[in-house]
């Protein structure tokens, strides 16, 4: 994508650099120069034969160049499938057969230096998917798979959004592309992929999450909850965000988001929660966040 924008770019410029060349013969040029640029053939030449030769040009090569962005995935090729919700990322690690190894949220994480294929959905509305330091921008589409590769070069996290109006908190869908060395992802996988142990272990935050009934959309692996309306919490205490990329993810906005997620995302299908008390808010955010 970036040899694309900086052919564009170039072209672009040189393009604009001739126009400035006949506009300064135009002006200051001698009188048969300026009575050649005023001709019918030369307008005919710069007016329409000189834009579909560069434009044409520029089309076939952009397509050629980036067709392989949109290519069925080959074998050995990481696999990510990525559905956009009302207003949140559901993300979901495939192998290589396409089959679903375990799910995520508002989190998609990469390894270096090698191309991920993103499998992009959407599960209710269009979507539109854009990380724009590593891609452009593809709709999610109900009913339909596109695909996209994307391929970061140096770790770190890169911010990404929800580029399609969707609808209510639509501007609060944000999500956070997180890209690690080889070695480094292939242990976030083997974690990621295991149910952390202290979620099976009895607690006062576990009670207060099933008797609240949250088990009944949301996922932990490792115990008896295993609602799939909401995001999958089996390893929420490790995201660096909440809320699909909006709040930092620490005890205390855990807390605050269960008690009142509305007066922070309104429109958001997440319930409020004012019934539970302090101590019992105290509970289920310290119990979520050690699921890492």
């Amino acid at each position: 994508m970036s040899t694309l924008s900086w052919v564009l770019f170039g072209m672009g410029g040189a393009v604009l650099l001739v126009v400035l060349i006949a506009l300064g013969f135009a002006l200051f040029g001698p009188r048969r120069w300026r009575a050649r640029l005023g001709g019918a053939r030369l307008v005919w030449a710069g007016g329409l034969a000189f834009p579909v030769v560069v434009l044409s040009a520029l089309l076939i090569y952009g397509l050629s160049l980036t067709s392989h962005l949109t290519q069925e995935p080959q074998p050995g090729e990481t696999r990510i499938r990525v559905t956009g919700e009302m207003w949140w990322w559901r993300v979901a690690y495939l192998d290589d057969q396409g089959r679903e190894t375990f799910q995520d949220a508002n989190e998609v994480h990469i390894p270096v230096g090698r191309p991920v294929v993103l499998e992009l959905e959407a599960a209710d509305v269009i979507h539109s998917f854009w990380v724009p330091r590593l891609s452009g921008k593809v709709d999610m589409i109900p009913g339909r798979r596109n695909l996209m590769r994307i391929q970061a070069d140096a770790p770190g996290a890169y911010g990404g959004q929800c580029a399609e109006y969707c609808g209510g908190p639509h501007a609060l869908m944000g999500l956070v592309v997180v890209a690690h060395e080889p070695v480094q992802y292939a242990a976030w996988l083997r974690k990621q992929s295991t149910p952390v142990e202290t979620a099976a272990l009895p607690g006062p935050g576990a009670e207060v999450f099933g008797r609240a009934g949250c088990g009944a959309c949301h996922t932990v692996a490792g115990t008896a909850f295993n609602g799939q309306a909401g995001p999958d919490l089996s390893h929420v205490g490790s995201r660096r965000t909440l809320g699909a990329g909006i709040l930092p993810n620490n005890q205390g906005v855990m807390a605050g988001w269960i008690s009142d997620s509305q007066s922070i995302k309104p429109g958001n299908r997440m319930p409020a929660y004012p019934v539970l008390t302090g101590q019992e808010l105290r509970d289920v955010s310290a119990w979520l966040e050690s699921l890492k």
